[in-house]
């Protein structure tokens, strides 16, 4: 995979985050997927096409389209201020209150953040036209979720719910707000990197959710998801646990979408770009995508991911994410064994296969890595000071740094350690 980049220096700081761009071997088995399409709103009625593979993961936005002539479903691809508020974790607590224990139970938590956060969730519906098969075109229309960080009308969602194909922005977007207020949304700009989006309304003084922060999360505490299921449920409610953490799934347009928060609070189509929170009320991720061959598994972006493009938004600059330019494997016990290597952890520049098989090289031509003189077998074993390992993968400490920037990155090659002082590029768009 290639790495992408880039620090923000925003008060108070947040923890790093980031994806890997490019195929590599992830510590977790990835599955191939596919978006779920469905009625919109008027009709809940669901169609889904499954990929291959041992499992479906589903991009939950409800992308759907209906043939002019008479009104058949047409399933359709459908890919795609900021203070970190640390909230408590989930499990239930107590605290003292003139001598009487005041329980603050999972119920209390859910309903106290459903009231906080339920006025900054909104519906997204996205009208298009795709082509058919035969080449005529096809009226369609999904239904997603959204999430206002930002008062003054800044929403943020998935790239799949602003898109009517792996391409191709919806030509309209209806914004609907908790108390039935619409707005027309306009699609400010999407993540070369991850399955985000921006968008914008004309409208001030709205209900802005609290971002809290992914970096300190742990598996088993509270989650609770807010959006709108099968496009007509707006702002509906429902519970879980985070029950893991660095997920890696692969989306069927090809995408692999890494570190991703998995959570068994039920997450279904049309809940694409709402939020998922902690006990708190925070928002500690996006929801993405759920397994559609299991019971209560789906998968979230962490907000830390978002934070960098969503303060380009806020500072009016184009979205960008960072680049290095290489490929490279995660270490763990199995790479060290393979590849006879001498530590146990860091990130080790090779050569990897991309989507259709085809060998591809671990140095990109001309990128960054290579301009710097970084080679085949160098091992990252710290970026800036921060050591490379299971807690801290290269990808999520990149992606504290922009596009422009140099950085410092401690290398093994052989037996010798090196230094070497890279430059940041800009990621492309494809």
């Amino acid at each position: 995979m290639d790495d992408s980049t880039q620090r923000y220096d925003l008060t108070p700081p947040e923890p790093e985050s980031s994806f890997q761009p490019e195929p590599a071997a992830a510590p977790v088995q990835p599955v191939t997927a596919t978006p779920v399409s469905t009625l919109a709103p008027a009709e809940p009625a669901v169609a889904d096409r499954r990929g291959p593979g041992r499992g479906t993961i589903v991009a939950t936005g409800v992308l759907s389209a209906l043939l002019a002539s008479g009104g058949t479903v047409a399933v359709l691809e459908g890919t795609g201020a900021l203070r970190p508020a640390a909230g408590p974790a989930g499990a239930p607590s107590a605290s003292q209150d003139t001598g009487h224990t005041v329980r603050i139970d999972e119920s209390s938590a859910v309903v106290d953040a459903a009231a906080k956060v339920s006025p900054a969730v909104v519906r997204i519906t996205a009208t298009g036209v795709t082509t058919d098969p035969l080449g005529g075109t096809i009226p369609s229309q999904g239904v997603g979720s959204g999430i206002i960080f930002d008062a003054a009308g800044w929403i943020l969602t998935n790239r799949h719910v602003v898109q009517i194909d792996s391409t191709t922005i919806a030509s309209k977007l209806t914004i609907e707000l908790k108390d039935g207020q619409q707005y027309t949304g306009t699609v400010y700009g999407v993540d070369s990197l991850t399955d985000l989006a921006i968008v914008k309304i004309n409208a001030t003084g709205l209900t802005a959710a609290p971002i809290g922060t992914s970096a300190d999360i742990k598996v088993g505490e509270l989650a609770i998801a807010i959006g709108s299921p099968l496009g007509t449920y707006s702002n509906s409610v429902t519970s879980g646990i985070v029950s893991g953490t660095g997920r890696s799934v692969v989306v069927e347009s090809g995408t692999r979408l890494n570190n991703l928060i998995q959570t068994d609070a039920a997450i279904n189509p049309g809940n694409s770009g709402g939020p998922l929170l902690d006990a708190a009320g925070n928002v500690i991720g996006i929801n993405t995508a759920v397994a559609q061959n299991s019971s209560g598994i789906g998968f979230a972006i962490p907000i830390d991911i978002a934070r960098p493009v969503m303060r380009q938004a806020l500072a009016n600059q184009p979205l960008a994410r960072p680049f290095m330019g290489v490929r490279y494997e995660a270490i763990d016990p199995q790479i060290k064994a393979q590849e006879h290597l001498s530590v146990n952890q860091g990130a080790l520049i090779i050569s990897s296969p991309d989507a259709t098989g085809a060998t591809q090289p671990a140095i990109i031509a001309g990128g960054p890595a290579d301009k710097a003189g970084l080679k085949e077998g160098d091992i990252i074993t710290a970026v800036e000071g921060q050591a490379i390992d299971t807690d801290h993968p290269l990808d999520l400490v990149l992606s504290g740094y922009a596009p422009g920037q140099t950085i410092n990155l401690s290398i093994l090659r052989g037996t010798s350690t090196l230094d070497v002082k890279v430059t940041l590029g800009t990621r492309p768009q494809s």
